[in-house]
């Protein structure tokens, strides 16, 4: 049996937004990273993605803010302003234009939003004051 682990609960990501969490990975050789990752939501499907962008590594959300068109159609990196498709991550503007997020494949289960098949540290929020705060990420449209 695949253990799964929960992120959040579906109704805790709108329908076209996104939503930052910060997790611990550990890596091969078993040291534990800092491991940043989005959930995005389109009608009643749910996308996973690294929160780095192909450009430079950095995160979407290095600028303080959410900004969600009337669609939330897209995901904006706030060092590059390349934009991504809020389903499939591909960037269609931008530095990075032709590249992708590094998807994650999420489960759904029981109305949870989880992860499977990665090897999780029991920390999280590693890089947040208030592990219960959420890292912003910025959406824009057309």
């Amino acid at each position: 049996m695949t253990e799964l682990f929960a992120i959040c609960s579906t109704w805790e990501v709108d329908d076209a937004s996104a939503r930052g969490f910060v997790l611990a990975k550990r890596d091969e050789a078993g040291a534990i990273t800092r491991w940043p990752i989005l959930v995005t939501r389109k009608g009643n499907n749910f996308y996973g993605f690294e929160n780095a962008c192909p450009h430079e590594g950095g995160r979407l959300d290095t600028v303080p803010g959410e900004f969600l068109d009337e669609d939330g159609n897209f995901l904006t990196c706030g060092r590059h302003n390349a934009q991504f498709d809020l389903d499939t991550g591909h960037c269609f503007i931008g530095p990075c234009q032709g590249k992708a997020l590094t998807a994650i494949p999420l489960i759904i289960d029981d109305g949870d939003i989880c992860l499977a098949g990665v090897d999780l540290a029991d920390e999280d929020g590693m890089d947040i004051d208030d592990p219960n705060a959420v890292p912003e990420v910025m959406i824009t449209g057309d």
